[in-house]
């Protein structure tokens, strides 16, 4: 058995980096809707009619049968319930073994200059709960 750590278990479960990524999208999107279904404490038939979907489908949302949901739907299912869904796309971290053997050199180090403290930064704050993968994608999904 390998030691391997993985960032999530989509990543350890899914053969390919994209469809980890896609898991993770859904997944999220599953929570939101779940969360929105049992805070305003709609019956799975009054979701359904308010989703534009069958109460069967509703059931699979609550039982978390995320195989059985595409990206799409869920995002449809989202703007039916009258939630925003944001996402924001950047570039994936460099992995450290890639950027290692990339820094490698055949020529002796020179002593090196010292550091320049770095500027402080501001993160911006988020108006909503983000959930967000080590990959670099954001998916918000809240009320509006």
């Amino acid at each position: 058995m390998s030691n391997q750590k993985f960032l999530s278990v989509w990543d350890a479960i899914e053969d390919t980096p994209e469809q980890a990524e896609n898991m993770k999208l859904r997944s999220v999107l599953m929570m939101a809707l779940k969360d929105h279904i049992t805070r305003t404490g709609m019956s799975q038939a009054e979701a359904a009619r308010h989703f534009g979907v069958t109460q069967p489908r509703v059931s699979d949302l609550m039982r978390g049968k995320i195989n059985l949901f595409a990206l799409d739907a869920l995002v449809n299912m989202a703007v039916a319930a009258n939630m925003r869904v944001e996402m924001r796309v950047s570039d994936a971290p460099v992995k450290r073994r890639a950027a290692n053997a990339n820094l490698k050199s055949t020529t002796p180090k020179q002593p090196a200059a010292p550091a320049k403290k770095p500027a402080a930064t501001k993160k911006p704050t988020a108006k909503a709960s983000v959930r967000r993968s080590k990959g670099g994608t954001a998916v918000l999904a809240h009320a509006r």
